[in-house]
């Protein structure tokens, strides 16, 4: 046993274990996700997420230990975002077509995820450093944590809000939008990315190619205007 640990110690210190751990639970979330008909609510950032919290917890391995290794997966959150311009470019013409209607969506989505977050925190009696940390959950995780410590906000606690929200947006979206009877990709699409950032748009390109385009641009549109709403926003309630 005490070999063990002193193993497992070595190992812990080293970035390569942890990149791994990552990518390794990722596989496994998407292995469930196949095997149950991807389904929507077997989320597989979700199960990653689950089981590197339980990894982490079982180990005693600090969160900057952690992250030592899987700074590698978030630099590629940079790269991955730019590589949604391909898509949206295929899909430019209906881009042009539906500028007007998506301009408002935007408004209107960009206005309410912050504004409604907000709202909810301030009427639950919550105040300064938390309010901060919400205001920007909806952008896309490197601008929002940018945005949130701009306001005086906990980018850590950013940082997991915005993964609950891609998550339960991506989760949410599709069995929402059916309900609703909305057929077209491109407002499903749009509407996904602005509401649930890179995890809700990558749930929208395995549901239809035309929705993950448009949730790309939802996405990235979103977080520009999140970055000048939020500071507005955020001053009605302090």
């Amino acid at each position: 046993m005490t070999d063990f640990t002193e193993i497992w110690s070595y190992l812990a210190e080293g970035p390569l274990l942890w990149l791994t751990a990552t990518l390794a639970a990722y596989a496994i979330g998407n292995a469930c996700f196949l095997a149950a008909g991807r389904r929507p609510w077997v989320n597989a950032v979700l199960i990653a997420v689950v089981l590197l919290a339980g990894l982490l917890w079982a180990t005693g391995t600090s969160y900057a230990t952690y992250f030592e290794g899987a700074q590698f997966v978030h630099f590629l959150l940079g790269p991955a975002t730019v590589a949604l311009a391909l898509p949206l470019w295929d899909n430019l013409g209906h881009v042009r077509r539906a500028a007007l209607p998506l301009l408002a969506a935007l408004l209107a989505g960009s206005v309410t995820a912050a504004g409604s977050a907000l709202g909810i925190a301030w009427a639950l009696g919550l105040r300064g450093e938390v309010l901060a940390s919400l205001a920007p959950k909806s952008a896309t995780a490197p601008v929002a944590l940018g945005i949130s410590g701009s306001l005086g906000g906990s980018p850590t606690l950013t940082a997991v809000l915005v993964i609950l929200t891609g998550i339960i947006g991506a989760i949410c979206t599709t069995p929402l939008l059916n309900a609703l009877r909305i057929r077209d990709w491109r407002a499903r699409g749009f509407a996904t990315g602005v509401a649930a950032h890179g995890i809700g748009t990558a749930r929208a390109f395995q549901v239809h190619p035309t929705a993950g385009a448009f949730a790309g641009l939802g996405m990235g549109l979103n977080a520009v205007l999140t970055a000048f709403l939020a500071p507005a926003l955020l001053r009605l309630f302090q």
